[in-house]
């Protein structure tokens, strides 16, 4: 979608439903014409009231477009109802004719809101779509500059701001003009002279009501930014409780929550204020209008300046209290418009990040790894820094590749590049032969099966976070991966078996079953090419024998990356590689590494092998 301005865009979000809005504005025009109806009906109504002895009949007026002929056949109508049977039958007339008149005229709005609200909420659902769309594509780069509870209020609270605020805007863009528009053509049939005095009006109360709202959007916007930071402080607490409790930081952490929200809430003081400042003062303005046009309409009459009757000016001042609402209405939305466009302005902000991660027209596909995986002179830095300099590494296909050394020195980020979680600054990674820059993304991902230290399962059943991302798959190969990863045997003592939901995260499971659910979903996958990181560094002594075991056999039958904290669990690696501050400084088996008496023989001396 092209960049503009962030109510233009949101427009954009409105136009496929087109259809959808214009039966709204059919619907509309229904309610208006029963609503005109049923005013002009009050003109002989009045008469009838006002007029108690016997009345004369009124001739049929020639057919026209206009008020005039409108109310001119309704004296007629009523007239002649009055001449042949009575005051009393023609009240009753009028009643029932109210009553139908009333009827269509909500009908008519009921259905004009019916269609509004489907378009509104497909938009919002599109809108909500593209940035969850959005946030799957993005790089993690991206992610390490914002936090997860701001991403999550754009995608909830500002994405839903923007439906009441703008999208309620625009359905008052389509009723309430059409409303005034008919309205003010009924009270010029009545009394040009006065409808050109209430013209000079409203404009001047409108423009005093306009000035209140100049800084909204800011304070909105900055209200809007306080909350995520509020959402992000939450979810931060959930995930770090067991921390917070452990280092008595409950006292600190109420503290920070306690000034986050004192913050906001004085923020979304201001923006209530000005916002609600606009309804007291445009009724105020609107009364001082209407007591104005009293005033003048009463003279005109007192003084025979004016052809309007008396039960045409109570008709006429009735009709234009009614402008009244859907002016106000239409003036506040400005006040709204701008908290909705603060909003829009975040969830924008996502939809317009640089993806980074690319793929190019005509990309290659590639389904199976043949040959060699080859960086060559790879860098890569986040920012200014480099993390990997100067990079030389083939690994053949059905080779156990483990890389070690200190914490920070670039093991994880060389990894990651393989799957372009990242791209290289200089250099290049290549498969078989070409750039995995010029394959197909999905492709080149679906190369691979991740195991990390940190397992990452979902509130979901055992079942489906083994076949997490396939689709097809049957219980039996399930089951058949999670025996090979050591998982059935407590999968089965589980209340539901495969069917456990096994909470967020994971938690209901242990730090080794979590584990190994994370190992049997990457079997599933059947990935030539394994990475696996760190990934039984945190696991006890028992767990880790059990998750061992399982690696041992899913790396048999791969070619594996391994990176390794427990230099005991790589040993039988093909290449062992050692990196110290982004660079490769030693390499070989782990016996030619020991012979070298390196920083490898260190790490060795520093760890008891059984």
């Amino acid at each position: 979608m092209k960049k503009g301005r962030p109510f233009q865009r949101v427009i954009n979000y409105v136009k496929p439903y087109w259809f959808l809005i214009f039966l709204n504005l059919v619907f509309n025009l229904v309610a208006i014409f029963f609503s005109l109806f049923s005013f002009a009906l009050l003109v002989p109504f009045l008469n009838l009231l006002f007029q108690t002895n016997a009345i004369e009949a009124v001739a049929k007026p020639e057919f026209s477009l206009s008020s005039d002929y409108l109310i001119g056949y309704l004296n007629y109508v009523m007239s002649d109802i009055i001449v042949d049977k009575g005051h009393t039958y023609a009240l009753a007339f009028v009643c029932l004719v109210l009553l139908i008149a009333f009827l269509f005229r909500n009908v008519g709005r009921f259905f004009a809101c019916y269609f509004m609200a489907k378009g509104r909420v497909g938009a919002i659902q599109d809108l909500r779509r593209d940035v969850y769309d959005k946030i799957l594509v993005l790089p993690l780069s991206f992610y390490s500059s914002h936090k997860k509870g701001d991403i999550m209020a754009r995608i909830t609270t500002d994405v839903q701001e923007v439906e009441v605020s703008i999208l309620n805007w625009i359905e008052m863009l389509i009723k309430d003009p059409l409303t005034i528009i008919f309205y003010f053509a009924f009270m010029v049939s009545l009394s040009p002279k006065l409808t050109l005095f209430v013209l000079v009006l409203l404009p001047i109360a409108g423009i005093l009501i306009g000035k209140v709202g100049k800084a909204l959007k800011k304070q909105s916007k900055d209200s809007q930014n306080r909350l995520a930071g509020m959402i992000s402080t939450v979810e931060e607490t959930i995930s770090g409780l067991r921390i917070i409790k452990g280092f008595n930081a409950i006292r600190y952490s109420k503290e920070k929550f306690g000034e986050q929200n004192q913050e906001y809430s004085e923020a979304l003081l201001g923006v209530h204020r000005k916002r609600e400042m606009s309804s007291p003062m445009s009724e105020f303005l609107s009364a001082i209008v209407v007591i104005i046009v009293l005033w003048f309409g009463g003279n005109l009459i007192l003084g025979g300046g004016s052809s309007i009757g008396a039960a045409d000016f109570i008709t006429y001042i009735i009709v234009f209290s009614q402008i009244i609402s859907p002016a106000k209405s239409f003036s506040q939305g400005y006040y709204n418009i701008q908290k909705g466009v603060a909003s829009a302005d975040r969830i924008f902000e996502i939809l317009d990040a640089d993806e980074v991660i690319t793929e190019k027209e005509n990309a290659l596909e590639i389904k199976d790894f043949k040959q060699e995986i080859n960086y060559q002179d790879v860098t890569f830095r986040y920012e200014k820094d480099d993390v990997l300099k100067g990079i030389n590494l083939k690994i053949s296909k059905g080779k156990i590749i483990a890389l070690v050394g200190e914490s920070g020195g670039g093991k994880s980020t060389l990894v990651d590049l393989l799957p372009r979680f990242y791209d290289v600054c200089e250099g290049s990674i290549m498969i078989d032969g070409h750039d995995i820059r010029d394959y197909k993304i999905s492709d080149l991902r679906g190369l691979m099966g991740i195991v990390t230290q940190e397992t990452i399962l979902f509130n979901d059943t055992v079942f489906n976070n083994i076949a997490f991302g396939m689709s097809g798959v049957s219980k039996e190969q399930v089951i058949e991966a999670a025996k090979v990863a050591n998982a059935h045997e407590f999968i089965m003592e589980m209340e539901h078996g495969y069917d456990t939901a096994i909470g967020d995260r994971g938690m209901n499971l242990s730090g080794g079953q979590r584990q190994r659910l994370s190992i049997a979903r990457a079997v599933l996958k059947n990935p030539p090419i394994l990475i696996l990181d760190e990934a039984t560094s945190s696991l006890d002594t028992e767990s880790e024998r059990l998750v061992q075991d399982a690696l041992s056999k899913v790396m048999s039958q791969r070619t594996s990356i391994v990176i390794a904290h427990r230099l005991s669990t790589i040993q039988h690696a093909d290449e062992i590689i050692v990196m110290q501050k982004g660079q490769i400084i030693e390499r070989g088996t782990h016996e030619q590494l020991i012979a070298l008496n390196g920083v490898y023989k260190k790490l060795t001396d520093l760890q008891s092998f059984n």
